[in-house]
């Protein structure tokens, strides 16, 4: 029988105090997570950077940063932290069933199409669990509105928030064949400011414009471009709706038009400069014993989501 070591242990311990600080954002909270002394955080810390040989935060007085290599890291290590709990849980419950209510929320239209579907199946697999979904466009305070789970697309920049990558997203510059006959079908991005570029509205998400991989004299550069056009929409079901029916180029998520795709109503053009892709993401409050409930919806989610078939389906 293997044992393990006071080093792997404490090591372990490193680990769980670097999500704790990132999450409350200062050694102090941490401490108090823990109940411990602020000194104990500042050790655990102190050894974790120098075993790795890179500085994972910035401390002062006020407050903890986190720097580049401690971003990427503190994904890994929620993961990981992530995966090992499910793994005691799925030990340790036995026969225990989920119950209790299980509170979710994720943005309109990817809710309508990837969540909403897969509830009932959920419901029928643990009947003793209660679901609410609510759908919506603005990032929800998940501690402060009671949310336990929420699905969102894209970049992760909260590191409160347990994350748990579910499947990548791309986006893609559609329009129908018809549209690209009669107007011309582009062959760089600089080429959509001659064509109808369907956007979201000022008010709206996609602030930053339409992302793009454009090649330096030091290799790939992702820009953003915010193409004009004669017609805008907050709402991206609306823009979708208007691609479809051949009104111009849309920059979407490949969720929402796989299927337009894999049938031939819509088809994709730049695909030579698309950026690289985000991710879909189950994110939670950090917390140290995650409900049964919680952990097998993100468990049932990345099994669909692994599936390509589903979101075909799903279109």
């Amino acid at each position: 029988m293997k044992v393990v070591t006071s080093g792997a242990m404490s090591t372990f311990k490193q680990l769980e105090t670097f999500v704790a600080v990132a999450a409350r954002g200062g050694l102090s909270a941490a401490a108090k997570f823990e109940g411990v002394a602020p000194a104990i955080i500042g050790r655990r810390l102190d050894a974790l950077e120098e075993r790795l040989g890179v500085k994972l935060l910035v401390r002062t007085t006020r407050r903890v940063s986190l720097t580049h290599e401690g971003s990427a890291f503190l994904e890994d290590c929620q993961r990981l932290l992530t995966d090992l709990a499910n793994a005691e849980a799925s030990v340790s419950a036995g026969g225990i069933k989920a119950s209790g209510h299980l509170s979710l929320t994720a943005p309109a239209g990817f809710g309508r199409r990837h969540v909403a579907p897969l509830v009932p199946r959920f419901r029928e697999l643990h009947p003793e669990v209660t679901v609410s979904l609510s759908l919506s466009d603005r990032v929800v305070d998940l501690t402060a509105e009671g949310f336990d789970c929420a699905v969102r697309v894209g970049d992760m920049p909260d590191s409160s928030l347990v994350s748990v990558r579910l499947a990548d997203n791309r986006r893609l510059c559609v329009a129908t064949p018809k549209y690209l006959r009669q107007h011309g079908t582009p062959t760089h991005p600089h080429d959509l400011a001659k064509l109808d570029c369907l956007t979201m509205s000022s008010e709206a998400s996609q602030s930053r414009g339409w992302a793009f991989s454009l090649p330096q004299k030091d290799g790939m550069e992702v820009i953003h471009l915010k193409p004009g056009g004669p017609m805008s929409c907050s709402d991206g079901e609306v823009l979708f709706d208007w691609c479809r029916a051949g009104y111009g180029i849309a920059w979407r998520s490949l969720w929402e038009v796989q299927a337009e795709l894999d049938s031939g109503v819509l088809v994709s053009v730049l695909d030579d400069f698309a950026a690289p892709p985000n991710g879909i993401y189950a994110v939670f409050p950090q917390r140290k014993h995650l409900p049964l409930r919680v952990r097998l919806w993100v468990d049932y989610l990345k099994q669909h989501y692994a599936q390509p078939s589903f979101w075909s389906t799903h279109g």
